[in-house]
């Protein structure tokens, strides 16, 4: 059996086809596996980045990761004290703690009753929750734990957050975290964005990979490999005609490159539905190799790993309705991770790195560094002054980098009502082709985008039940 594409959901698939005693080769274009799991000196010497992906609370979440022993293959999780902090203009933070009365607590007093209501109930079945939501279509196990999660989740994210709050704190912490999907705030279902990573972080925390994401990529290779499986790299595949005859091929890729190596295995009804298939905006992301640490005005942004940079719910709304727009805020919504804080293996003693992307317009080529710079500068004023070097990466720069982050989308393609149930295409088996042997497992498959494997392991289900 043939992987094309040695990302997280490629990997994953094949592992889950070698535990079942398939011969499994999977063929990588670029020279290190990893996809969004990649990590690498991109400022100074003994500086490590994470190119993508630096924070994983679905990867430790992640239903099938949990089935794996990657702690014995080189993965050790980092958690910082806070999953998450969200600073504000008058110097203090919202945080999402390991404890959902915790994070109440950094809350406004009345809104305090109203997230613990919110979250301890799903926080207390997060596993069975999981298990439903993160599938592809089937009949729930759960079907009234759903059904209540589905209630406020199928919502948009700003809808959720005003009716539920009455404090900007509140409603700025769960807009933030919603933001993560790259939608538009206003839009259904971005409130179950939010709910489920607040959740994941009360129930498994927001970790880091110690040493940095490419342990994730290389654990599971490890893996792969302790069952027989094999990864060629630098092995670009143009053509499915060019590979070897095998009994299935799995790709780890998004719509538009499948319509590109598929040839004319794909029907012409089939491939006009994946030619329809929408990608949203891009990111625009900036790696430091700082002095010292980030001097946060909210000292207790130093509990963080990862930050959330944008002040009120109505200023991220707005910038992520933006980038749709096709505009840009000068104050954009900046997600910011600060590994070294917790893991020092990334840098030199005494030296920091951190990591920060905003949303823009899909194949944006502006700069928005400053910008960027900026709202750090804002909630951590000497910012610029610890600065020693940085590296960009525009939308552009992060397709070449890796070419199924189309308009420099990290999610894999849009996940709205439209998209979300039915990617890539309304199907009953969503990574099943009709070329015989041919399936997709994508994050343009679900349950979507994040480092999780699920895409991977759900395609490699569908390929090994077609073939007992």
């Amino acid at each position: 059996m043939i992987v094309v594409g040695a990302g997280p959901n490629g990997l994953a698939a094949a592992v889950e086809l070698a535990r079942a005693g398939r011969r499994v080769t999977v063929y990588e274009r670029s020279d290190r596996i990893g996809g969004g799991a990649r990590s690498a000196a991109l400022t100074l010497p003994g500086f490590v980045h994470d190119v993508c992906s630096a924070v994983h609370p679905m990867a430790v979440a992640s239903p099938f990761f949990r089935t794996l022993p990657l702690g014995e293959h080189g993965l050790d999780w980092v958690h910082s004290p806070s999953p998450l902090a969200h600073p504000f203009d008058d110097g203090t933070a919202a945080l999402l703690e390991r404890s959902v009365e915790a994070t109440a607590g950094t809350l406004d007093r009345p809104d305090r009753p109203a997230y613990r209501g919110l979250m301890a109930p799903f926080v207390e079945r997060w596993q069975a929750l999981f298990a439903d939501a993160l599938a592809p279509p089937h009949v729930p196990r759960h079907p009234v734990l759903l059904a209540r999660f589905g209630v406020r989740a199928m919502l948009p994210a700003l809808t959720l957050a005003r009716a539920r709050f009455a404090g900007e704190r509140a409603r700025a912490l769960l807009a933030g975290i919603a933001a993560h999907t790259l939608e538009p705030l206003t839009r259904a279902p971005t409130a179950a964005f939010g709910m489920m990573l607040a959740i994941a972080g009360h129930a498994v925390g927001w970790p880091l990979a110690r040493g940095g994401s490419q342990r994730i990529a290389d654990a599971l290779a490890s893996v792969l490999e302790s069952h027989g499986g094999e990864i060629v790299t630098g092995a670009e595949v143009r053509s499915l005609a060019s590979l070897p005859r095998a009994d299935a091929y799995l790709l780890d890729l998004t719509p538009r490159q499948v319509l590109r190596v598929a040839d004319d295995r794909l029907p012409p009804r089939y491939r006009r539905r994946l030619a329809r298939y929408r990608y949203g905006p891009g990111v625009f992301k900036i790696d430091w190799a700082l002095s010292a640490p980030i001097p946060w005005a909210a000292k207790e942004c130093a509990r963080a790993g990862t930050v959330h940079l944008g002040g009120s719910s109505g200023d991220i709304a707005a910038a992520s309705a933006a980038a749709w727009d096709g505009r840009f805020e000068s104050r954009p919504f900046v997600l910011l991770a600060q590994p070294t804080l917790f893991d020092d293996r990334r840098a030199p003693p005494g030296r920091h790195v951190a990591w920060a992307y905003c949303h823009v317009p899909s194949r944006s080529t502006a700069d928005m560094t400053d910008a960027i710079e900026a709202q750090v500068e804002r909630f951590a004023p000497g910012f610029r002054d610890v600065i020693l070097a940085r590296h960009t990466l525009t939308p552009a720069a992060l397709e070449r980098h890796n070419p199924n982050l189309v308009g420099g989308d990290i999610n894999g393609g849009v996940q709205d009502l439209g998209q979300l149930f039915t990617r890539p295409v309304a199907s009953f088996n969503p990574y099943r082709t009709p070329a015989p042997g041919v399936y997709l497992c994508s994050s343009s498959t679900p349950p979507g985008g994040a480092v999780h494997g699920l895409c991977g392991y759900h395609a490699a289900r569908a390929a090994l039940d077609d073939l007992s």
